[in-house]
């Protein structure tokens, strides 16, 4: 596990202001779509009213949709409501620097309401709040996320004018594994990797992928909550530095009809300290798992579908549930077995499991919150583990997982794991996010309606 110390102390951050070397520090929290929302501030502004006092940021940034437009149905937020502010409140933890941009520092915020109580529906406090109820057992959540993404050639401007279509991916063909294909945008994945490290995040790899112009860079397993801050803060960075290379890539789960981008979420459980694993059985077996892990393991199996919304909240999410496609559509468990939504690898004191459902749209914060919560009704239920998958989960009788958003919501509003784990508010504000979703898209006229009618219809 990385150094649990912040990146960037805040005595630093003077010396660092007073020297001429920061003169800007970013203070953002992640939103429901897991990007980050916030305010550049005067570094030195920052130092003397904002580290002590916070800032203030309109209570909408929790309450639009992927466009930012106001839409109804949010109980903490409306036209009624008036549209006021929650407090944002600097996490001083993940304070960094940004060295992508010149001069800059970056903290994560947690939001608050004006008489201290936390916005239970942000991400971040749902987070928080699974990872307590995880604590007062004795545990703590050690997570990696494998995060990939497709680099075209085109700018963003570019692409957008395009319509997004007829774009130049970096590479023409399967580029997985190949390090002549990661050579071919070398300069680009070296400018992430060596900015994300001197930001504070441990960098273990990065490799092609599949889809034309598809990678991957790989991060050091941490605490749930630091990976899934380290994942929007490298998520932004990355976009960023794409743009100042005159770039653009997209972590959309699904682009194209060939291989989507996923986000493997890894999860073990450790003791409180973080230094002893809770996931093997026994020392005479390394491969064995011990009760606990066997109990949370069911719990997310149980509740997969009831969660499904947390792993994929988008329309486009569930494309990448194809079989064959190395995406999942089973929801069954198996060693090292990448047919299963859910896969047990390593051994011994590295024994965890892998959920292969989320994609490269997914919100960590919330998915790794669900995964939580669907562990500790396991370990709190002392549910069974089901038989192991050992052969092609695609074609096996398993349940199968949610093929819309539609249905996603429909199981998560109806879930009574969900309500229990995270309450009426939280269930009904992400209900309404994928209400608005789903009603966008149903009103939509897409390319492939226009394509199929225009003429021969």
């Amino acid at each position: 596990m990385a150094d649990p110390t912040p990146p960037l102390g805040v005595e630093e951050l003077h010396a660092l202001v007073a020297g001429g070397e920061i003169d800007t520090v970013v203070l953002a929290f992640p939103d429901m779509q897991g990007r980050l929302q916030g305010k550049r501030f005067a570094a030195r502004f920052f130092l003397d009213e904002v580290l002590r006092h916070g800032t203030e940021g309109c209570t909408y940034l929790l309450a639009v949709d992927a466009d930012m437009n106001t839409v109804d149905g949010y109980a903490m937020s409306s036209w009624e409501h008036g549209y006021g502010d929650f407090a944002m409140f600097p996490d001083l933890d993940t304070l960094r620097r940004v060295p992508w941009n010149e001069g800059t520092a970056l903290v994560v915020a947690d939001l608050a309401w004006a008489d201290g109580s936390p916005v239970v529906a942000a991400p971040r406090q749902i987070l928080r709040r699974q990872l307590e109820r995880l604590a007062a057992l004795g545990y703590t959540a050690q997570v990696g996320t494998e995060l990939e993404f497709i680099v075209f050639r085109d700018t963003y401007e570019q692409a957008w004018d395009a319509g997004y279509r007829g774009l130049t991916p970096a590479n023409q063909y399967n580029v997985d594994y190949s390090v002549l294909g990661t050579g071919r945008i070398e300069p680009l994945l070296r400018r992430i990797r060596n900015e994300m490290a001197a930001a504070g995040l441990t960098v273990e790899s990065a490799k092609g992928e599949c889809n034309p112009g598809q990678h991957e860079i790989a991060f050091r397993y941490d605490e749930a909550l630091v990976t899934c801050d380290q994942h929007a803060v490298y998520k932004t960075g990355a976009k960023e530095i794409a743009a100042q290379e005159g770039v653009s890539l997209t972590f959309m789960a699904k682009y194209n009809e060939r291989e989507g981008n996923s986000c493997h979420i890894h999860l073990s459980l450790a003791d409180l300290d973080g230094t002893t694993s809770a996931m093997p059985g026994s020392a005479q077996d390394p491969d064995s798992m011990s009760d606990v892990m066997r109990h949370f393991l069911a719990g997310q199996l149980v509740a997969l579908r009831e969660f499904s919304l947390l792993y994929a909240p988008h329309i486009n999410s569930y494309k990448r549930f194809q079989p064959g496609s190395f995406a999942p559509t089973a929801v069954a468990w198996g060693y090292d077995n990448r047919t299963c939504a859910l896969r047990v690898v390593g051994h011994g004191r590295s024994l965890r499991f892998e959920n292969r459902l989320p994609g490269g749209d997914v919100n960590p914060h919330l998915a790794v919150a669900g995964m939580v919560a669907a562990g500790l009704y396991g370990v709190e239920h002392g549910l069974d583990l089901p038989e192991v998958c050992r052969g092609n989960a695609y074609a096996a009788g398993f349940e199968h997982v949610p093929t819309t958003l539609r249905e996603a919501a429909e199981l998560w509003e109806n879930s009574a794991i969900a309500k229990a784990a995270f309450g009426d508010e939280v269930v009904a504000h992400y209900r309404t996010m994928a209400r608005v979703e789903v009603d966008a898209y149903d009103a939509a006229v897409t390319d492939w309606e226009l394509r199929r009618s225009f003429e021969r219809m």
